[in-house]
């Protein structure tokens, strides 16, 4: 037996849309999570209590993020999960907005309002129907009588399309047990939350000690405000399968330089591979918002301040022609990450940025490094810049060609000379990296060196400060 048309159009049509449709907003709300990683994605889990009819009704879950994956949506019953069952669920993310409404009504008739005022003052309002033929590049009306490109008026809808929503919507149908009100959870990944960690460190006047704060910049971008939320954060490397499109990075915002020092209100965990911060507390974070947390606080935290002259490798692969090159020497700051030091959580990565006061008491900016994942009881180095007064020179003295070994290997020996000069008022400890290639061995040299790898030799020499004039 052949079905009739009508019936057949009917057959086709999505389960939601007949279905009666129960709305749910973040008015029933009763408790909100969610769990943000490094790479633009967060868990979210949003519980509320929604009164179901009993039997099949599709849920129309409103606020949700407008990046959410619907993929990874889960929806439990927490009240009654006996006989609850999920049978579709839609997202509705295209979000109504003029254009969209007046995009929505191409081929469809639509109210013009236009307002006349007579000679007298008095206004009035004349109203015509016509119909929307185009809404590219402008609109085009048909009038019973005309066609306008150019009218005057406003457009009056006779209603909202369904498939247009005032917010992200997921529509899920589903099969309630029976008939009251039930906790329902549903949780999904999504994009457009993103977290990263900011420090700030004051450098004390000896330069021997620091007061540490971390902090944890979070941004919103997923179109959607999460109110009274559990703030969890997960610091580390989660593998994730590539995406078609992507994903978007924001950069976040910089912490003032002199933030006060805040108390430690997240607690760490282990977690696989990771480490999970919790916030102690509840938190809102509001659409396109960027806010900051406390993350952790230590004061008087021992430092090292190292002067480090790097060199290059191909110093030692030939004759070196430039003479009394100046070279940059290095400044680096570096602590450990100890419970003896004040410290020992596992530091998320992010940028330490640096400050010390001057004689008025000021905070000065010195430096700022990138540092990564950093876990309890390792070291942190910091490049804050190069030196201003503590400079240095290098020429090569000597270069010997011994001949070749073998077929492909040549001997040779090279002597060079570094000067360095201390403009300081105080002695400076200098240590010269050098990186040797191939195989190697110092046969005469002014200062003791060590053999920090296969292809690299330090050495470190103390300079007093610059000798007063005469």
């Amino acid at each position: 037996m052949r079905m009739p048309p009508l019936a057949l159009a009917l057959a086709v049509l999505p389960l939601c849309a007949q279905l009666k449709e129960i709305p749910t907003t973040q008015i029933d709300q009763q408790s909100l999570s969610i769990t943000i990683y490094n790479e633009n994605l967060a868990l979210v889990k949003d519980t509320r209590e929604v009164r179901l009819p009993k039997g099949e009704v599709a849920l129309a879950f409103q606020e949700v993020s407008a990046q959410i994956r619907p993929e990874t949506a889960l929806l439990r019953d927490i009240t009654h999960p006996e006989g609850f069952w999920v049978a579709e669920q839609n997202f509705d993310f295209d979000l109504l907005t003029p254009q969209k409404l007046l995009d929505k009504y191409v081929g469809e008739k639509v109210g013009i309002i236009i307002t006349q005022r007579d000679d007298n003052g008095k206004v009035t309002e004349k109203r015509e129907e016509a119909l929307v033929l185009a809404t590219n590049n402008g609109t085009v009306l048909q009038f019973p009588d005309r066609i306008e490109t150019s009218y005057v008026g406003r457009i009056v809808f006779p209603k909202v399309p369904e498939n247009l929503r005032a917010r992200p919507t997921l529509v899920i149908s589903l099969n309630s047990p029976l008939a009251a009100a039930q906790k329902l959870e549903l949780s999904y990944l999504t994009g457009g939350l993103a977290w990263r960690a900011d420090y700030v460190a004051n450098l004390a006047s000896d330069e021997k000690t620091m007061d540490l704060s971390g902090w944890v910049t979070l941004t919103n971008t997923s179109g959607v405000a999460y109110p009274n939320a559990t703030l969890q954060l997960v610091a580390g490397d989660v593998n994730r399968a590539p995406e078609p499109r992507k994903a978007y990075k924001n950069g976040g915002m910089a912490v003032g330089a002199m933030a006060p020092a805040p108390p430690p209100q997240m607690k760490e965990e282990g977690l696989f591979e990771y480490h999970l911060y919790t916030l102690d507390r509840l938190t809102t974070m509001k659409a396109a918002q960027t806010k900051q947390v406390a993350l952790l606080s230590a004061s008087s935290v021992p430092v090292r301040k190292e002067y480090l002259l790097r060199g290059e490798s191909y110093y030692y692969q030939g004759s070196y022609g430039e003479i009394g090159a100046k070279l940059k020497v290095g400044v680096f700051v570096e602590f450990d990450n100890r419970e003896a030091n004040h410290m020992g959580m596992p530091l998320p990565k992010g940028v330490v940025r640096v400050y010390k006061r001057d004689s008025e008491g000021r905070a000065q900016f010195i430096g700022e490094d990138a540092v990564d994942h950093t876990p309890k009881n390792e070291t942190v180095r910091l490049k804050l810049g190069d030196a201003f007064d503590v400079t240095a020179r290098r020429k090569q003295t000597d270069y010997k060609s011994l001949g070749a070994i073998g077929k492909y290997h040549y001997n040779y020996e090279t002597a060079f000379e570094v000067e360095l000069k201390n403009g300081k008022k105080e002695s400076v400890t200098v240590s010269l990296l050098e990186p040797i290639y191939g195989d190697w061995e110092i046969i005469q040299e002014s200062h003791p060196h060590t053999k920090e790898s296969a292809g690299a030799r330090n050495s470190k020499s103390a300079f007093p400060p610059k000798a007063p004039p005469d």
